[in-house]
């Protein structure tokens, strides 16, 4: 055969195989049946309300319904492990949280691999407020810093180890040399009864729990540790604002998926949070409760587990925290 008809064979050949390819990753009509989204929290939390809005409105832009369930447990290994296995066929996501770049630092072992989820996109979050009992003698983030190191310091409740609460605590002891005695408790809301009655001294907790009792005059807020002001309660300065810009935690949920679904179902899944969380009916929900809607591309998520794993890591490297 002439040499001509050989290499242009060859190259239509290799045209064929590559198309193939693609066409073998790229999915014919997704989604056409239920998506499921698991949220490894119990239901009412910051998380489960992010995941559900995002469900809500993803479903209206993919045309199938948005299915959330509740897999609590295990400081969010439990559901993220689920996912981690589940077939990558675009059916099953994980409503994503810190926990999902920091329990591999902390934990001894882990049921999965973090490689073994990849993130497709970010929900919103719900800047951290640093919480004190009504009537504590300080004001702000500076009084309350340089009154915890005057005798045994202050005691800082958190919801267990690794989370928002204890990463709030470990920036203010590594950064700002603050004086706490770590207290950790069962959920956030234990930590927020044991502030009220003066069990410890502080804690933080997410806006969305924390703007009713401030609203009602149970707690006072020193703070929020992200780096805006909350929408739904803008009277409160920043910690940056404040002059500690070292201290940027939130509660965040995004979205990630099990290792190998193919990018064109990432990229449609992305685009469709994306899309809700611009909706003024759920933007106005979501930040009337102090959440703060994001969305973004794949690649705005990437970047932002990039960073929160970088700052995250560095705090856990700083105390030690391990969680036995």
């Amino acid at each position: 055969m002439h040499p001509f008809l050989n290499r242009a064979l060859a190259t239509a050949l290799a045209s064929t195989l590559a198309c193939s390819a693609a066409l073998a990753q790229a999915p014919a009509a997704w989604p056409t049946k239920p998506i499921h989204l698991i949220v490894p929290f119990s239901a009412g939390g910051a998380n489960d309300l992010m995941a559900r809005s995002a469900a809500e409105g993803a479903s209206k832009a993919l045309g199938q319904p948005v299915i959330v369930e509740n897999k609590p447990g295990g400081g969010t290994t439990l559901g993220a492990d689920l996912v981690s296995k589940a077939a990558p066929d675009g059916y099953t996501f994980l409503a994503s949280a810190a926990g999902v770049i920091s329990n591999s630092m902390i934990k001894k072992r882990m049921p999965y691999q973090d490689a073994d989820l990849v993130p497709v996109a970010m929900i919103g979050l719900a800047p951290s407020v640093i919480l004190v009992p009504a009537d504590a003698p300080y004001n702000t983030l500076k009084e309350f810093i340089a009154a915890s190191r005057k005798g045994d310091g202050f005691h800082w409740a958190t919801a267990g180890t690794g989370s928002t609460p204890h990463f709030v605590a470990g920036v203010l002891q590594t950064k700002y040399d603050t004086k706490l005695d770590i207290v950790p408790y069962k959920s956030g809301s234990e930590s927020i009864t044991a502030v009220l009655g003066k069990q410890v001294e502080a804690t933080s907790e997410a806006s969305i729990v924390a703007i009713p009792y401030l609203k009602s005059g149970k707690l006072k807020a020193l703070a929020d540790t992200w780096t805006a002001r909350i929408s739904a309660y803008p009277d409160l300065a920043t910690a940056t604002e404040q002059g500690y810009g070292e201290l940027r935690i939130a509660h965040w949920a995004g979205v990630h998926a099990p290792r190998n679904t193919p990018p064109a179902i990432l990229d449609r899944m992305a685009a469709a949070i994306d899309a809700a969380m611009k909706t003024a009916e759920v933007a106005n929900r979501l930040k009337g409760m102090g959440i703060e809607p994001i969305g973004g591309t794949r690649v705005t998520f990437e970047k932002f587990i990039a960073d929160e794993r970088a700052r995250l890591g560095a705090v856990v490297k700083a105390t030690g925290m391990k969680d036995e």
